[in-house]
């Protein structure tokens, strides 16, 4: 007897990778978009003008595709082989997010994806389209209806196999597949997740303010960060893991198997003088396959001199200070208030005398006379 259309695609993704898949109705509650137009309403977009903008085809997947009829969702694990809090530790190295510790999802995941709708469409001769993270649907939501996880207090993902640790991919069909059930919420009473943010970020259980995210400021937020974020940073130089490694569902994950998400030995404590040295092309060199890469050298280097003045280390003063004649505003500012943080009162204010005089940009100038 042929097995059913819907084991057969669970077959192929496990034999691709995938550590889960789950089908949902290609269309979700009306709710989900009255959530989101409140989370735009309140600010809590940030600087995130797309998702402002794209807002009306995000409540459901038949608004961006209305011949779809099914969504099949899936999982990939990548769950580290290291605990993410001790590295807040090393206060001399720089942490970035566990799953930009290699190649960029985006494109692992993708090829596997579009093999394994390209096999759906030639099984049913319907109409597939594939995503992954980067067009205007409501992954979370769609994977909480197939029964792929929750979304957690903290806003992602979450499955009681898999714990935090997994990227969503995504398989619009035009074919009708039979639905698997929705997960409910396991959180408890567990609020471990908002507990731990450094800076708040968590409005309430459940939501999630963009504006005060070490995760968006790093990543997403294009100029200066706001001295009220900076000391909470700590050594976190590419987004941050805290919400997602307290979580308790964890213990249930295993390591990731996949090569390609499994971390870069550089990656995992690089020295934050090292960083902080480089240049566009030594940056995009060392980032080359990373999604490190998207947000440039200057907001990196920005992000590092953050962690530089948050690392009560002197020794760091030299580098920091070649940098006061960086060509970026952004990696000025910041070097400004790395040298404000480590050093005497009387030798940060000799330099300001002598760096003041040649600076054109306001908002370093704001810096030199915080």
């Amino acid at each position: 007897m042929t097995a059913r259309l819907e084991d057969r695609l669970r077959d192929r993704a496990a034999a691709l990778g995938f550590d889960a898949v789950r089908i949902a109705r290609a269309r979700l509650p009306g709710n989900t978009g009255e959530r989101l137009a409140q989370a735009v309403a309140d600010g809590h977009h940030a600087g995130m003008d797309w998702l402002a903008d794209t807002a009306p085809r995000r409540r459901s997947p038949d608004a961006i595709w209305p011949g779809a009829r099914s969504a099949i969702m899936l999982a990939m694990n990548y769950t580290p082989g290291l605990d993410p809090m001790t590295r807040l530790e090393q206060r001399g190295t720089g942490v970035i997010s566990v799953y930009a510790l290699n190649r960029d999802y985006h494109d692992v995941i993708k090829g596997k994806l579009k093999e394994l709708a390209g096999w759906l469409a030639a099984e049913t001769g319907d109409d597939v389209k594939v995503f992954v993270d980067t067009a205007p649907l409501m992954e979370k939501p769609l994977g909480q209806q197939a029964g792929l996880g929750w979304q957690g207090r903290h806003t992602n993902l979450v499955s009681r196999e898999l714990g935090s640790w997994f990227f969503i991919g995504s398989i619009l069909s035009a074919a009708a597949l039979v639905e698997d059930e929705p997960e409910g919420d396991h959180c408890g009473s567990c609020r471990a997740c908002l507990d731990i943010c450094p800076t708040n970020a968590f409005p309430a259980p459940y939501r999630l303010d963009a504006r005060r995210c070490i995760s968006y400021l790093t990543i997403e937020h294009k100029g200066h960060i706001a001295c009220e974020f900076r000391h909470a940073m700590g050594n976190r130089i590419y987004g941050c893991d805290d919400c997602l490694a307290v979580c308790p569902w964890n213990k249930f994950a295993q390591k990731a198997s996949e090569a390609k998400l499994t971390a870069r030995e550089d990656l995992v404590a690089p020295p934050l003088e090292e960083l902080a040295r480089l240049d566009d092309a030594a940056f995009r060199k060392l980032f080359s396959g990373s999604p490190v890469k998207r947000i440039g050298r200057d907001r990196f280097v920005r992000n590092v001199l953050v962690a530089i003045g948050n690392s009560d280390d002197a020794s760091h003063v030299e580098c920091a200070s070649e940098l006061l004649m960086d060509a970026s505003p952004i990696v000025r500012a910041m070097a400004v208030w790395a040298l404000s943080q480590l050093l005497p009162r009387d030798e940060f204010e000799a330099l300001r005398e002598r760096y003041l005089a040649h600076e054109a940009d306001d908002a370093v100038k704001e810096e030199w006379n915080a």
